[in-house]
C-alpha cells in the first residue's frame, strides 16, 4: 500500500458507501432525502515523532492529557489525517439561514460523522488486513473529550493533529483552514505502515486566516472575537438549545458557511 493506494481506497469508499447518504427513513425533510453529505477527501501525511507533539502537552495548546502517537501505537511511523468537505447542497443550505441550523447542516453534522467513522474504520481495517497495525484515536476506547474555560478537547483534537500533517492551519473560529477551506469534518489514523510525509506549507498558527472578521458576525451565540478567537461556552450552550428543537440532531456551522474560507484557502 502506498499514498495512492490509500486515497483510491478512501475516494472510492465515500462515492459508493450508503453511510454518505441521507435514506428517505431517516431524512428531516424530503429535500434531504438522498442527499449526498461529503465530496472526495483529501490528505495530509505527517511523522510519528514531530517535535509539536510534545509542545501539545503544554496546558496553553493543549495539555497533559495529550497523547502523542507513539503513545496510541507504539512502534508506529505515520499519522494520516483525513479532510472530508461537505458537499455544496449542505453548505449552500446552512448558508440561507441566518440563525438555527438547515435541516442539511444537521444531517452533515449526525449522520456525517458517523460517515466519517465507517470510513476511518475501513482504512483502518483495510491496513491492518495487509500487515500493518492501524489505529484511529477517535475509535480508541482511550480516547477522551471534554471542555476547559474556553474550548473543547480531547487527548487526540483532530485538528491540531491536521496542523502538524500539513492539512493546513487555524482560523479565526478554531477550524482547520485546508485547500478545500474549513467547512467539513476531520477524521486521522495512526498506522505502522512507513509512508512518505508531507512538508507544511506554512509556518505560523493562523498563517491562512485573513482575520477578515466575517465568523464573528455569522455566530448565533456571539462565541468568536477577534482577540480571543472562539469561546466554547456560549457555542456550547448554543448547540444545547439545537439539540433541545431539533434532538437527537444538533450543529450550527455558520462560523464555516458564508465566509470566505468557506471552501478554499483565502487570498490575503
Amino acid at each position: 500500500m502506498n499514498t495512492n493506494d490509500i486515497i483510491t481506497l478512501a475516494e472510492e469508499f465515500v462515492i459508493n458507501s450508503p453511510d454518505n447518504y441521507i435514506s428517505k427513513e431517516t431524512a428531516i425533510s424530503p429535500d434531504c432525502a438522498g442527499m449526498k453529505i461529503y465530496d472526495s477527501p483529501i490528505f495530509a501525511f505527517g511523522a510519528v515523532d514531530d517535535d509539536l507533539y510534545s509542545k501539545y502537552k503544554s496546558d496553553d495548546i493543549v495539555g497533559e492529557h495529550f497523547l502523542a502517537p507513539t503513545e496510541w501505537l507504539q512502534g508506529s511511523k505515520t499519522v494520516i489525517s483525513i479532510f472530508l468537505p461537505y458537499a455544496d447542497k449542505i453548505r449552500e443550505a446552512n448558508a440561507k439561514k441566518p440563525l438555527w441550523p438547515a435541516d442539511e447542516w444537521l444531517h452533515a453534522r449526525f449522520e456525517g460523522q458517523n460517515m466519517l467513522q465507517s470510513l476511518l474504520k475501513h482504512i483502518t481495517d483495510t491496513l491492518s488486513s495487509q500487515g500493518y497495525e492501524t489505529l484511529a484515536p477517535s475509535s480508541d476506547t482511550r480516547f477522551k473529550v471534554g471542555t476547559t474555560a474556553t474550548r473543547f478537547t480531547s487527548n487526540w483534537p483532530e485538528r491540531h493533529v491536521a496542523y502538524i500533517c500539513g492539512m493546513g492551519t487555524f482560523g479565526l473560529s478554531r477550524g482547520i483552514i485546508t485547500e478545500k477551506g474549513m467547512c467539513g469534518r476531520l477524521g486521522s489514523v495512526i498506522t505502522k505502515l512507513d509512508l512518505p510525509k508531507d512538508t507544511r506549507k506554512y509556518t505560523e498558527v493562523y498563517e491562512y486566516c485573513t482575520m477578515c472578521g466575517v465568523c464573528i458576525k455569522n455566530c448565533p451565540s456571539q462565541a468568536i472575537s477577534r482577540e480571543n478567537g472562539k469561546d466554547s461556552t456560549p457555542c456550547s450552550n448554543f448547540l444545547g438549545k439545537v439539540k433541545e428543537k431539533h434532538s437527537p440532531w444538533t450543529g450550527c456551522g455558520k462560523c464555516q458557511v458564508a465566509v470566505p474560507c468557506e471552501n478554499k484557502i483565502p487570498k490575503k
